[in-house]
């Protein structure tokens, strides 16, 4: 059923069925519905949407009026629009999707555009949020937008309509797959070796291995033209060509490397063709004796007019190319239609002389089988052929220039593939059922009466050729070039042929050139060439790449040597097909969700099979030249993978990555883990990384290609804000991470409290075996100062880390580890210098226009002094700022977190392993080790022992790492662990947990209890005097690091463990503050209590 509200829709028969439905909520529109209900049979309906869907459009048909629908469809009009007239509540009309308040809109195509589409504009819809959190909202229209609406224009749509109508008013030019695809295709493919060698070919190979020489070479391109039509049909298709098929299929290291070279390639086949041409016409000129200078000279002179000429006829502009192109494949036809009609028109004594007898069995038969010569072989004929058929991407290189480049390419493609392979073929066979392989073009060289033949065809005819077998013939299939004109009805149309042959290839590579070269440069793969990126005139012209083609033709048109540079040209043609083919195969293979070709004719090993017969035939043709293919392309590779171009194309390289993480994954998860292959696998507090780097770089130090590491923050606050920032900021800080080529993942949650959110990381992180097993946290240098609730999180997120039966690291360093504050300072600096900067461009360009006007400089005085004054101003502002930062920018705190990043001089690592946690404590300092930064480090070992037992519990230790194979310098034995620390120390602790203490023995029992009621977090006398032994211990060992570790690069200890609700946050916070006091940067460990070393194999 219909929700329109005009009855009158349904009841004129002439009414247009598109309707835009603006329906206020508080209107009743139960009696239309009936109306319909009662005036129509019931009948289906099938409901789409048109482009205008950001206005809520609703489209329908009603039986009969499905042509007016398709119509809308093919000429896009927009349909008319029923308007509801009044809003009886805030006269406010809205705009609704289904008759129903609300703000979802519907399908789309503007929706899914790029940013900066050249078909339209891309449109936004409504984020997620505002749908959830704002479902009972309306969007508001203003009454004009509701009147432009009502006449069916598109509100959202404008813009598009304004940039389609400013295509309209340029003319900008755009091609059919008949003009832009199928027309340069055979132009391409049809070159000179159709009229000046086809003919020797089969000759050699005869018809039969002749055919397939043919079909093998069309193998090839017909594998490589479906590949081409699956990448094709598989989305938008830009200009570039092959190099925007290979680039967006497999990545900009494939797509810049072959890119390169297939742009260069063309430009030097412009040079080849013209060549071909300039000796065509010299040949003429040695005919009628008129020779300008000499040849080699002649071919030059002739071959730069020719350039020059093409130069023109493509800089003047696409739609004056495409004309040059049709009149010269008309000419190719009807020099192919004439060769056809001389092999029909009865033959002369002289013609009989040169081989030439019309249609005859007998010269079919003889001419059927191979007669090899002159060293030649199927492999050296197929390598002479196959060139004659490249070029099938003549019009995917311009696919910038077509209307429908997915429909256009693969339909023009594979047209032209199969018509040139039938004239070819049809070529191949009439020659050879015409004309004999040997003849000496002298007419008294007739049989004599009772002349035995021997099965010779010429011979039956009339003519003996025998002499040609003892020595060299003129004419015949295998000596003569210019069978065709031979056999053609009218000569100088061959040759016509062969001039339109080579001019429309040579074109076609002058324009495929640079429009490859310019979507190459536009990528900035390679940012030295980003010059020729830029486009000229109404289709966006590339000139600069035009320039540079004619400068490398001209330098191979005068000085290179074709015959050494042609393979090499013809590989590069090859190894673009292969990597086509391989795109397709590779996109296949990944099995990604976006891979949805519309040309469904294709198969992923049929694929892989042409780009390895590519290969094949690049080695066939010239294995030297295929080498140095394959070397340019590997060292572009090599040089595009380690610049690494900011661009994202959603290659099948990267489905493919997935798809082998998630296997390799999925494969952790069947193997239980074994300790001898456990690795530090951290969760980090940072916050945001660049908050606090230092706490990032030590903890990358013993992960970085070696185990996880998850950088982690954690937002708490209003929950809609938390999740806005939180979502916002995600992208930015892991490019922070990769840009500082940093290997680790970023994480965030919001949360109420930090412990909340902390315990949700420690529990959901990770991915399958790829999970967390150790927390790293920064020391909090300011518990003191902090919010006891701050505190409460802090202890409670370690007591979480152990119940989750993780490892846990605390880092302390003596400057700290948040440089939040030297970096906003940072900010402002750069903000302020950047106004200085722009201040100074703009005084300039002042003094510039000053200097070049006369009367108006002394108006422009006035105004170049009030600058002065601004700047003036904005300097001393400048220094103010930075006197009042010098305190706050402090050097120290930067550089301490930066020290991680440096490489540590000769020193140690002292390690202070006093309990047994499974041998985490002792395995991460030895991971350090094995690091380039910190090789030049030794072990110290540090543990407890007895007086008495020194050197036995040393042989222990000493036996102990030696079965983990874990090098060391020394190992100490420390046997005073247990005495009672001197009078400052311990008086600085009880100080430091003074105002902490509850001093409930002072007090009587009420008041006590009271106390204990309202600040539960404080430290009671029977736990201090509970605890007193192992707070005596925390301050002996500083007291002993301090003597024995003070010099130490780092220290890593045995982290002391607080039995949950036994032992207070705040006496727990005093014994990490004085065992770490006063310290270097020193690591307090504790393992989960399983072992992370074996000394077995």
């Amino acid at each position: 059923m219909s929700m329109n509200n005009s009855p009158n829709v349904f009841l004129d028969p002439n009414a247009n069925r598109f309707q835009v439905n603006i329906i206020n909520e508080s209107h009743n529109s139960n009696e239309a519905s009936q109306e319909d209900v009662e005036s129509d049979p019931p009948h289906y309906e099938e409901t789409s949407f048109t482009e205008e869907a950001h206005n809520r459009l609703r489209i329908s048909y009603r039986p009969g009026k499905r042509e007016l629908y398709d119509n809308f469809l093919q000429n896009g009009e927009k349909p008319e629009a029923s308007l509801h007239p009044c809003d009886t509540h805030n006269k406010m009309y809205y705009l609704q999707t289904f008759g129903h308040n609300t703000m979802d809109p519907v399908p789309k195509i503007d929706y899914y555009r790029n940013t900066g589409s050249v078909s339209g504009n891309k449109l936004n819809r409504p984020s997620l949020l505002e749908i959830h959190e704002q479902l009972a909202k309306n969007i508001a229209v203003s009454t004009g937008s509701v009147e432009r609406v009502a006449n069916g224009e598109s509100t959202a749509g404008e813009e598009t309509a304004a940039s389609k109508e400013e295509e309209k008013k340029t003319g900008f030019v755009k091609f059919g797959w008949v003009k832009g695809v199928l027309v340069r295709c055979m132009l391409n493919i049809w070159g000179v070796m159709l009229f000046i060698r086809l003919s020797w070919i089969v000759g050699q190979a005869g018809i039969g291995l002749g055919i397939i020489v043919i079909a093998l070479s069309v193998v090839v391109t017909t594998l490589t033209g479906i590949s081409m039509s699956a990448i094709c049909t598989n989305g938008v298709v830009r200009g570039g060509g092959a190099y925007y098929l290979i680039s967006r299929s497999l990545g900009p290291e494939f797509g810049g490397s072959i890119g390169l070279i297939f742009a260069f390639a063309n430009a030097v086949a412009v040079a080849m063709y013209v060549v071909g041409f300039a000796e065509t016409v010299v040949e003429l000129l040695k005919e009628s004796d008129t020779i300008m200078v000499d040849e080699s000279n002649d071919i030059r002179i002739i071959g730069t007019i020719t350039v020059v000429c093409l130069l023109g006829i493509s800089v003047a502009g696409m739609e004056w190319e495409a004309k040059a192109q049709v009149i010269l494949l008309i000419v190719l036809l009807i020099a192919i239609a004439n060769f056809f009609i001389g092999t029909v028109i009865p033959t002369n004594n002289e013609k009989k002389a040169r081989g030439f007898f019309n249609y005859q069995a007998s010269i079919f038969a003889e001419n059927f089988g191979p007669d090899f010569r002159s060293g030649e072989g199927f492999f050296s004929v197929f390598a002479i052929f196959f060139p004659a058929a490249t070029g099938i991407l003549a019009g995917a290189n311009i696919s910038g220039d077509l209307k429908d480049p997915q429909g256009a390419i693969p339909k023009g493609t594979m047209l032209a593939i199969l018509i040139t392979t039938v004239a070819y073929i049809g070529v191949a066979v009439c020659a050879a059922s015409c004309v004999v392989r040997d003849a000496t073009g002298n007419v008294n060289d007739t049989v004599i009466p009772g002349m035995s033949c021997n099965g010779s065809s010429a011979c039956n005819l009339g003519y003996d050729f025998s002499r040609c077998r003892s020595q060299p013939c003129d004419y015949g299939l295998m000596n003569n070039f210019q069978v065709m004109s031979m056999v053609s009805g009218f000569g100088p149309l061959i040759t016509a042929g062969i001039f339109s042959a080579t001019l429309s290839s040579a074109l076609a590579s002058l324009v495929s050139a640079p429009k490859v070269f310019q979507a190459l440069c536009k990528d900035n793969v390679y940012k030295g060439l980003h010059f020729f990126a830029k486009g000229y005139g109404k289709n966006n012209e590339p000139i600069r790449g035009y320039v540079l083609t004619f400068v490398i033709a001209m330098a191979f048109i005068l000085i290179a040597q074709l015959n050494t540079i042609a393979p090499i040209i013809s590989n590069f043609f090859l190894a673009s097909y292969a990597l086509i083919n391989f795109s397709c195969f590779h996109a296949s293979y990944a099995k990604s969700p976006g891979w949805r070709p519309a040309f469904r004719y294709y198969n992923m090993w049929i694929s892989l099979f042409g780009a390895l017969l590519c290969c094949g035939v690049m080695f066939v043709i010239n294995w030297w030249a295929a080498l140095i293919t394959y070397v340019i392309e590997l060292f572009l590779y090599i040089y595009v993978t380690y610049k690494k171009p900011e661009v994202n194309w959603g290659s099948s390289t990267q489905a493919l990555c997935y798809i082998k993480a998630l296997d390799s994954a999925l494969a952790l998860t069947t193997v239980e883990d074994h300790v001898k292959n456990f690795r530090p696998q951290c969760i980090v507090l940072t916050g945001a990384p660049m908050i606090r780097p230092a706490l990032l770089d030590i903890t990358h130090s013993f992960t970085k290609n070696n185990g996880l590491c998850i950088c982690c923050e954690v937002y708490t606050g209003p929950r809609k804000l938390c999740v806005k920032e939180m979502n916002s900021g995600m992208a930015k800080k892991q490019a922070w991470l990769t840009k500082n080529k940093r290997k680790a993942f970023y994480a965030a949650v919001a949360a109420d409290s930090f412990r909340d959110g902390v315990k949700s990381l420690l529990q959901a992180s990770g991915l399958g075996r790829m999970k967390p097993n150790t927390l790293v946290i920064g020391f909090k240098k300011d518990w003191r100062n902090a919010a006891v609730t701050q505190v409460e999180n802090y202890v409670g997120v370690i007591h979480d880390a152990f119940d989750f039966e993780l490892g846990t690291i605390i880092v302390r360093i003596g400057q700290g580890f948040d440089i939040s504050q030297v970096l906003q300072v940072q900010e402002e600096l750069e903000k302020l210098e950047q106004e200085r900067l722009a201040l100074e461009a703009t005084i300039k360009e002042n003094e510039f226009d000053e200097e070049k006007s006369g009367i108006c400089g002394f108006f422009r005085k006035a105004r170049k002094l009030n600058i002065t004054k601004h700047e003036a101003k904005n300097e001393s502002t400048i220094n103010t700022v930075q006197s009042m930062h010098v305190g706050e920018f402090n050097q120290k705190l930067l550089e301490a977190s930066t020290q991680f990043k440096k490489k540590q001089g000769k020193g140690t690592i002292d390690i202070w392993w006093l309990f047994d946690d499974g041998g985490l404590t002792i395995l991460i300092p030895y991971i350090l080790t094995i690091r380039k930064k910190w090789k030049n480090c030794k072990l110290r070992i540090f543990t407890g022992g007895k007086v008495n037992r020194i050197e036995e519990e040393k042989l222990v230790m000493a036996s102990l790492l030696s079965k983990f194979r874990i090098k060391f310098a020394d190992i100490n034995i420390i046997c005073d662990i247990n005495m009672k620390p001197n009078k400052e120390s311990w008086k600085f602790f009880e100080e430091m947990i003074e105002p902490y203490r509850l001093r409930e023995s002072c007090k009587d029992i009420t008041t006590a209890e009271k106390l204990k009621r309202e600040t539960p977090w404080k430290i009671t006398d029977a736990e201090l005097e509970a605890f007193k032994e192992k707070s005596y211990r925390q301050v002996r060992l500083n007291e002993l690091l301090q003597e024995h570790s003070r010099a130490a690069n780092l220290i890593v200890l045995s982290l002391p463990v607080a039995r949950k609700g036994v032992v207070s946050d705040y006496l727990y916070m005093a014994w990490l503050e004085i065992l770490s006091k006063n310290l270097p940067p020193i690591l307090m460990v504790r393992g989960n209590h399983k072992n992370v070393l074996t000394f077995y194999s």
